[in-house]
């Protein structure tokens, strides 16, 4: 493929910090290798002697000696080697065996830092781009400055419909205007609607892609939250001409203060994030990597696989709790489907046209809080009649005495919409 026309004019003009080019030279380079390049400081100055971690489960492990020497160091801008020779094996047990010779990992600060990078290497101001719609807020607040024609991917029950996306794109292609080069697709559990993108349809949006020549964005922070026999197939896994770019994340299994992405997709659209990288926060946290890189190599994939489990059935407990709350007390006044992954229930409110004031207000009033659907439009002004309720931190009683509550706010908003 030629990226080259995908690039945005921004990340056409952007060049290589010699800097952060030397530093790659210098953790590649021989032991005996003399450097008088890079203002490393030196870590004999540094007050840390070593970290110790102690797990639920009882392990124990420490960082000292060369590893704690990485943590505390600037690293290469893509991320610390050993790190991502062991991401580069979990991507090719979870997504099937990758061509390292022509895609790439580079590790981000969180998913987010990872997405905002490749918005900005592929779109210009006022492209048109095609989105997953409803969509995660933060998404809509990322691409608001860009001011782009949003082609809209709408959601039913099985996340986003191939087919009213195919009209969407043949209505606009009507219009005479620039075709998008963009889709961006929240595939697994998706952030606000719950929704999982079936193979099938996944294998129907890359025909689209393909047909439309278009970059996918696969934004896959919730892949480990299924609530799925089978773990889902994964966009980058149907990718044949390279262009998926995925990210996933490790905000929602191990910790989301330690602020881990994983972007994967062909090395050249890569580079050009590296690029950007490297005029801006240099790399992320080396603290982060070598102490998940520690604790990921001494569980190894069983061990992992176990974690992950363990973390779907927290999460499905209490994705049950809050339907078996929301069955008890809102049959009647509101309409949802049952969250396939992820975090959240979207909750339809009847006879309500927009919640907004009665949950950024009214809610508050009766000590809960939710978000008001208009945050996960396009156009956050728009009055929805939607909220999203996340069952994430509430214990199964909040979650029974909250959906009591929210009963009792729409209640008062049917009437006073009467």
């Amino acid at each position: 493929m030629d990226y080259n026309a995908f690039l945005s004019e921004v990340s056409k003009r952007r060049e290589p910090s010699a800097l952060r080019e030397l530093t790659k030279i210098v953790f590649a380079a021989p032991k005996e290798t003399i450097s008088f390049s890079t203002g490393m400081p030196n870590p004999s100055s540094f007050p840390f002697a070593e970290i110790k971690v102690s797990l639920k489960n009882g392990e124990e492990f420490s960082v000292n000696g060369k590893e704690l020497e990485s943590a505390l160091q600037y690293l290469p801008t893509t991320g610390y080697k050993d790190f991502i020779g062991l991401l580069q094996n979990f991507q090719d047990k979870a997504h099937g065996p990758q061509d390292w010779n022509t895609r790439s990992i580079i590790v981000s600060s969180g998913s987010m830092d990872g997405i905002s990078r490749a918005v900005d290497m592929l779109i210009n101001r006022g492209d048109p781009l095609v989105m997953q719609h409803p969509l995660y807020s933060g998404v809509e607040t990322l691409l608001k400055p860009y001011g782009p024609k949003y082609i809209l991917a709408e959601q039913d029950q099985d996340g986003v419909n191939p087919e009213w996306l195919r009209s969407a794109l043949e209505n606009y292609k009507k219009t005479g205007g620039k075709m998008p080069k963009v889709m961006y697709l929240n595939p697994t559990g998706a952030n606000p609607t719950g929704t999982t993108l079936t193979t099938e349809r996944k294998k129907q949006l890359y025909k689209l892609a393909q047909e439309y020549d278009m970059i996918i964005l696969e934004d896959d922070a919730y892949y480990q939250l299924h609530f799925l026999e089978a773990t889902p197939v994964s966009l980058l896994s149907l990718d044949t001409d390279g262009r998926v770019i995925r990210f996933d994340s490790f905000s929602k299994v191990l910790s989301s203060g330690l602020r881990l992405g994983v972007v994967t997709g062909p090395q050249s659209l890569l580079r050009q994030i590296e690029l950007h990288m490297q005029s801006t926060t240099l790399q992320t946290s080396s603290l982060s990597q070598v102490l998940a890189h520690q604790l990921l190599q001494r569980w190894g994939d069983n061990k992992l696989q176990q974690h992950y489990k363990n973390v779907r059935e927290f999460y499905k407990e209490r994705r049950d709790a809050m339907l078996e709350a929301a069955n008890k007390y809102l049959k009647g006044l509101a309409e949802w489907n049952v969250p396939t992954g992820g975090m959240f229930l979207w909750i339809k409110c009847n006879g309500v046209t927009d919640t907004n004031e009665m949950v950024m207000t009214r809610g508050l009033g009766k000590q809960i809080i939710l978000v008001p659907g208009r945050c996960f439009d396009v156009d956050p002004s728009k009055p929805s009649p939607y909220i999203r309720a996340a069952f994430s931190l509430a214990t199964k009683d909040d979650i029974d005495l909250g959906m009591m509550r929210l009963r009792d706010l729409i209640k008062e908003e049917q009437a006073l919409s009467k």
